[in-house]
């Protein structure tokens, strides 16, 4: 994975929001044939797969994502939330808090992007305050470190 462009991740994570939303806006399709049915054909093999793992480590892992979010922000539950918004955080919060594929401050910069990209103009910052608002009470510093159990500089 060290050798996956910041360019390939980044059109992975927009696959991925892509066929996030497609869940979300149909009934009772899956994320793999959600997957299946996305047009790959001009994607690169790392980019597909990538997305992939993206779409289904997102819904795999969905109840723990949104318990996150429904914890840590009050009166924001994600079902009330723009589609695009909603997706952008759970991909967030799936790929650096979750799998801890990647840092925390990348996953937010690469959300908001996302979000202004796809979403209304407010969404970015809607999404790095969501997004910023969880890891801090999540105990990740500004460099998105947290801090391991036991350590005891508090």
């Amino acid at each position: 994975m060290r050798s996956f462009l910041p360019q390939k991740r980044r059109r992975s994570r927009e696959i991925a929001l892509q066929i996030l939303y497609s869940i979300e806006m149909r009934e009772n399709i899956t994320p793999e044939l959600a997957i299946e049915l996305f047009p790959f054909e001009s994607e690169e093999d790392e980019v597909r797969n990538y997305a992939g793992i993206l779409v289904k480590g997102v819904s795999s892992n969905l109840n723990d994502i949104d318990a996150l979010v429904r914890k840590n922000i009050v009166g924001w539950r994600p079902e009330r939330m723009v589609i695009v918004d909603r997706v952008a955080i759970r991909l967030a919060l799936y790929e650096s808090v979750i799998a801890e594929i990647i840092p925390v401050p990348v996953a937010i910069s690469e959300a908001v992007e996302l979000a202004k990209r796809f979403g209304t103009g407010e969404s970015g910052k809607f999404v790095n305050g969501v997004l910023g608002k969880i890891v801090r009470v999540l105990g990740y510093n500004e460099s998105g470190e947290k801090p391991h159990a036991g350590d005891t500089d508090s």
